[in-house]
């Protein structure tokens, strides 16, 4: 049980250091393509395609952290004055409901992975499926969160982040 928490402590560690890196990469193309621009009207052809992946990618690997984290969207002021065993039977819904979410984007995210495998990026020549291929991969982490989330089991690694909880 202890080796698969570590693979699966790694795996989430990756996708995390992963997102940290394409917002580094993204903010050093985006400067180096003003400059190349403004100081010697030169555009790197493949500047906006590479930082159009990054942000894809960033994005929807920040939807799988956020869940993890839960920093998903709540509203307390109603259900905090409810009975603990309703919010507890609340909480199961929402885990449930998100893990139905990450089931759509892995089927979604799979289809449209498979259809774009055949066309390719204008500037880098890679096939469109790389921007895609990232939905299934957001949506079995949503998926492996929620139901840790509603066996009991806390997936936050970032204490201290999030607002009210119940």
């Amino acid at each position: 049980m202890k080796g698969l928490k570590k693979i699966a402590l790694a795996i989430d560690s990756f996708f995390e250091s992963f997102s940290m890196l394409a917002l580094l990469a993204m903010i050093l193309i985006v400067t180096l393509q003003v400059m190349t621009r403004k100081l010697f009207n030169f555009v790197l052809f493949w500047s906006e395609e590479v930082t159009l992946l990054l942000l894809v990618w960033f994005s929807f690997l920040g939807i799988a952290i956020g869940f993890r984290e839960k920093l998903h969207l709540a509203i307390d002021s109603f259900t905090s004055k409810l009975p603990d065993k309703v919010n507890w039977l609340l909480d199961r819904v929402i885990y449930a409901s998100t893990f139905a979410f990450g089931v759509y984007l892995v089927v979604s995210g799979t289809e449209f992975t498979e259809l774009m495998n055949e066309s390719t990026l204008a500037a880098t020549k890679l096939p469109n499926s790389v921007v895609y291929v990232i939905m299934p991969i957001t949506g079995a982490l949503v998926c492996i969160y929620s139901f840790l989330q509603f066996i009991g089991i806390d997936t936050r690694r970032h204490h201290g982040m999030e607002e009210g909880e119940h």
